[in-house]
């Protein structure tokens, strides 16, 4: 008789199962591929929104002139470890579900190296996930434009988004590069960590911590930026008598463009997040577990 393991495996079979789904992923038909994706961006979308709500203004406050301004109650920390915990919604039903997260599918380096996945079906995956998680993030984001849900606890929740969208077009070339490195190092090792999972618990469990330490620390993630900065460009273009209202509690609004969006976050967060990926986590993973070694 077979004998039955429940406990966790070890890094060694981690390795040769994570081979194995980088050649499942790299040979999924084109139509199962694309709409798994689509899923992806949806999901993290919907983390995203979570981590924005919870990440809203304290208490609205009123002073003489009439101007509304929101108290905070908790310290930055506190709320970034809020904020990082709520998110990891989205690589949970990424995970348990089952998506196409181009983040996470940095890791079939691991089967190209290897030689089981050619260069060209690897970027096949990673091209068709890509623009399948920004159609699902841009779906996202105009459902979610037409509830009005941003201006939920006296528009707190579309300040947050506002701010959000900003910091993060404001950031230089090389600062978003370095973000999204240590952003898909964290998420693909999260990723990394299920391949060991027996139950759905234990893959809860190893997601949690490395989530919500990219999220708390402010690093950069290119499907969540599909949905936070286009869902700021939403607000700001379509409903001016909003923006009109709070323009004085959102400093630098008008950095927040579809060209900054592009240049100053996607583009260069998208590098970081392929280096952090495919190079600290799959590449070193397959060095040490599934090198062949010399003769």
């Amino acid at each position: 008789m077979a004998e039955v393991r429940i406990d966790a495996l070890l890094p060694q079979e981690m390795a040769a199962r994570a081979e194995l789904l980088g050649v499942r992923k790299a040979e999924m038909p084109f139509l199962k591929m694309f709409m798994l994706a689509i899923l992806a961006g949806a999901f993290i979308s919907l983390g995203a929104i979570f981590a924005t709500t919870v990440s809203a203004g304290g208490m609205p406050v009123v002073d003489p002139n009439g101007t509304v301004a929101f108290n905070a109650i908790l310290p930055f920390g506190v709320t970034r470890l809020l904020a990082g915990v709520v998110f990891c919604l989205g690589l949970i039903l990424v995970v348990i579900g089952g998506a196409e997260l181009f983040t996470g599918n940095n890791l079939i380096v691991m089967a190209w190296a290897s030689g089981k996945v050619k260069a060209a079906a690897l970027l096949r995956n990673w091209v068709i996930v890509y623009v399948g998680n920004f159609v699902g993030s841009i779906g996202t984001v105009i459902l979610m434009f037409l509830t009005k849900q941003y201006t939920f606890g006296a528009n707190a929740v579309g300040i947050a988004a506002l701010r959000t969208g900003v910091a993060k077009c404001e950031l230089t070339f090389i600062q978003a590069v370095a973000l999204g490195i240590l952003c898909n190092a964290l998420v693909c090792l999260a990723v990394w960590l299920t391949y060991s999972a027996r139950s759905t618990t234990d893959k809860i469990l190893a997601i949690i911590f490395p989530i919500t330490a990219f999220v708390a620390a402010g690093f950069e993630h290119s499907v969540a930026n599909m949905y936070f900065i286009p869902y700021a460009l939403f607000i700001k273009m379509f409903d001016p008598g909003f923006t009109s209202a709070v323009e004085g509690m959102v400093s630098n609004l008008d950095r927040l463009t579809w060209q900054a969006f592009l240049l100053n976050n996607l583009i260069p967060v998208t590098i970081g997040n392929i280096i952090g990926g495919a190079v600290l986590v799959a590449i070193v993973y397959w060095a040490i577990f599934l090198r062949p070694e010399k003769a």
